[in-house]
């Protein structure tokens, strides 16, 4: 008899974190299991991208509640929720300035407005074997999901996260496993939460090599020009991917005389003004390009000549291994996790983590035809394909 998973996530926008969840339900064993998808709010372009095997429940307009904009609420008649997530967000606005946050309010808000909105959520009817929580925060699914058991996925540097250690610490404990996608990742967690070390279980981003490949040769039009000297990156418009560095990087490499190299980053996200200023302040409006939102940034990273990821910090970035199954040059700075993304030398190169570093780490890449050949050979005789790596969440219900 196959057993029964519910998998939940918000919505399907574009994201690492929505574009790994699709890389693992084209890996999973249907033959043994059945798999429900609860998604919150059905937006986003990744929709079209699930699995046929996969049995997406309909949408609860309840759950949506937690991320709709104050006005959109307003609209939907939905006083309660509106009345609890402003005092939330007055009562995390407080917090954060007590504490001196440097990324302001914004986590503890949804740590606040998860735990209180997930109380007024339906609960579901059916039990499962296994529910999996895809993403944080993770009090609907820990309150509203009957299961026999239950796992929270962590995707990034919690050691960077400014947020409030004690409410979260309320709904990890009540899950009996966490799944962290790399070891750098379990050490950054445990760095705030020592005492949930018994409850981790890795279970790395799952590769689609297969899929990645077929998606990176359906537009056959030539998406960069011969003459230039090709970087891309792909990755949400915030402050964390460190891509106001780039500009900067940019910038000093055309200054000093690197003019036929253009860069491209395939995201969009709430950075994107920011962004702009900087490039239309140092004039780079045809050489740095902001492509934004691309359901397929696979051909991109494909025609590239760089495959440059700039973070500030990371979990393990999706992108980053979607480089090497394509087989290209990678270059990303030294964020705390970046040991676990690339082999130094082998499969790309790790920069210091600033505009000089990535300035250096390009000017090498450049200059040097034979380490970029080198990188490239690498990357393509390695066999990227993980989805044995499933076993480890599979005999979490055995």
């Amino acid at each position: 008899m196959r057993k029964n998973i519910l998998i939940t996530v918000y919505n399907m926008e574009i994201g690492g974190i929505e574009r790994s969840l699709i890389n693992m339900l084209e890996s999973f064993d249907y033959s043994k299991f059945n798999v429900d998808l609860m998604i919150f709010h059905h937006t986003g372009e990744f929709m079209k991208l699930i699995p046929n095997q996969v049995n997406v429940l309909p949408e609860n307009k309840k759950y949506t509640i937690i991320r709709k904009s104050f006005k959109q609420c307003l609209k939907e008649r939905c006083y309660i929720p509106i009345a609890i997530r402003t005092l939330c967000k007055l009562q995390a606005s407080i917090l954060a300035k007590f504490r001196g946050l440097e990324e302001g309010s914004g986590y503890i808000e949804m740590q606040l407005s998860s735990k209180y909105l997930s109380n007024f959520m339906p609960k579901m009817d059916k039990n499962y074997d296994l529910a999996i929580s895809y993403a944080w925060p993770h009090d609907i699914t820990e309150k509203n999901v009957n299961a026999r058991r239950k796992i929270a996925w962590i995707h990034t540097d919690y050691s960077k996260l400014e947020v409030d250690i004690k409410i979260d610490l309320e709904v990890w404990e009540k899950y009996d496993f966490i799944a962290s996608i790399s070891e750098a990742c379990t050490e950054a967690f445990l760095t705030k939460y020592p005492s949930l070390k018994e409850k981790i279980i890795l279970v790395e981003n799952i590769n689609s090599p297969e899929f990645i490949k077929k998606m990176a040769i359906q537009d056959k039009q030539d998406v960069f020009k011969d003459n230039y000297f090709n970087i891309v990156s792909v990755g949400r418009l915030s402050y964390v991917k460190g891509f106001d560095n780039a500009v900067n990087a940019l910038k000093i490499l055309h200054d000093k005389g690197f003019t036929n190299i253009k860069w491209y980053v395939v995201g969009y996200g709430g950075f994107e003004l920011e962004l702009r200023k900087l490039i239309k302040q140092f004039g780079m409006e045809n050489s740095f390009i902001l492509l934004g939102k691309k359901i397929n940034p696979y051909v991109f990273i494909k025609a590239c000549d760089l495959y440059v990821q700039p973070s500030r910090y990371e979990g393990k970035a999706v992108t980053v291994t979607e480089a090497k199954i394509l087989g290209k040059p990678i270059l990303i700075t030294n964020y705390p996790t970046a040991g676990s993304q690339v082999i130094e030398g082998k499969e790309g190169i790790i920069c210091d983590q600033s505009v000089e570093g990535l300035v250096n780490g390009i000017q090498e890449l450049y200059r040097n035809e034979e380490l970029r050949q080198h990188l490239i050979k690498n990357n393509d005789n390695h066999n990227h394909d993980n989805s044995n790596l499933l076993n480890n969440l599979y005999e979490v219900i055995s």
